[in-house]
């Protein structure tokens, strides 16, 4: 039997009808007329090639196969309930719960430890687990598959289907040693470049945004030291006379843990926006949307 074309509400009829055994008042509890539910009734005895109800001098009774009919009916009715109750609200002081999501490592740097302090505090039930960044492809097929419910970084696509929201936007600023050599005095895009640089490069790529600059103005610098890290950058240049050109945020973030000093750079660098993205599947899950409010609250101004 297919379902197109009947009226599921047959079934809630079915199943007071059933229960009260009386028409007058089964319409009652459904709070419709009593021709009403008779028209069901002939429609259900119809359906279903049985009389359902008949009457005996005790009154209306279910034929065996209305009592065989009559658990499938009342799973029937709870299952639909339970599918159309709305969402339950997130609690996230009594949430048990494990989030999977990704972040570059400086968004990492910058989000996490005022998260994991807000979790601790809000929602001690509430796990994260952090899995390595993946190239666009990749992530795209991780959040559309469900294996990642959130990413946190750097994005320039705009995949079908998820959504993308920005945290903050970016700068640039030059990171050296505290009192290091060459150090003191105006700061100049002659003496930026007369200096030996450190690069981050996540993707283990040559070549950077900085370096594509000065390229289309005839210029170019010295990467002595290239790294796949930004946690591992502050480590070298406070112990080197290295220059590092890093996010700004990132770089006020090591100054107050490494003795370094930070100024704006020499040239006009664009800035960039760090994003969260979700797939459009879970912009409702409440849990996730929870988290995605706490990402906000705690995310770099």
């Amino acid at each position: 039997m297919r379902l197109a074309g009947i009226d599921l509400n047959l079934l809630t009829s079915l199943d007071v009808l059933l229960d009260e055994k009386n028409v007058t008042r089964a319409a009652r509890r459904l709070g419709v007329s009593q021709p009403a539910v008779s028209h069901n009734l002939r429609r259900l005895r119809e359906l279903l090639g049985d009389p359902l109800l008949v009457r005996t001098p005790r009154g209306m009774q279910a034929t065996p196969r209305a009592l065989e009919l009559r658990p499938a009916v009342r799973l029937a009715l709870e299952t639909a309930e339970a599918v159309l109750q709305p969402a339950p609200r997130f609690d996230p002081a009594t949430a048990d719960r494990t989030f999977v999501l990704t972040m570059v490592d400086q968004a990492a740097f910058q989000l996490m430890p005022a998260l994991v302090d807000r979790l601790a505090r809000t929602a001690p039930g509430i796990a994260l687990r952090l899995v390595p960044p993946r190239d666009a492809d990749q992530l795209g097929a991780a959040i559309a598959d469900g294996d990642l419910e959130l990413a946190v970084g750097f994005f320039t696509d705009a995949p079908a289907g998820i959504i993308t929201e920005p945290l903050w936007a970016e700068g640039f600023a030059c990171v050296w040693r505290r009192g290091g050599r060459g150090t003191r005095g105006p700061f100049d895009l002659e003496r930026y470049l007369a200096r030996s640089h450190l690069v981050v490069a996540p993707r283990g790529r040559p070549g950077s945004l900085v370096d594509d600059l000065l390229a289309r103005h005839g210029r170019s610098r010295r990467i002595a030291v290239t790294v796949p890290h930004f946690l591992l950058a502050p480590a070298i240049v406070a112990t080197s006379d290295l220059v590092w050109t890093a996010p700004a945020g990132l770089a006020r973030a090591f100054a107050a843990l490494y003795p370094l000093a930070v100024r704006p750079p020499p040239l006009a660098i664009p800035g960039f926006t760090i994003a969260m993205r979700w797939h459009v599947r879970l912009d409702r899950d409440p849990g996730l949307a929870w988290l995605r409010a706490t990402l906000r609250e705690v995310a770099p101004r």
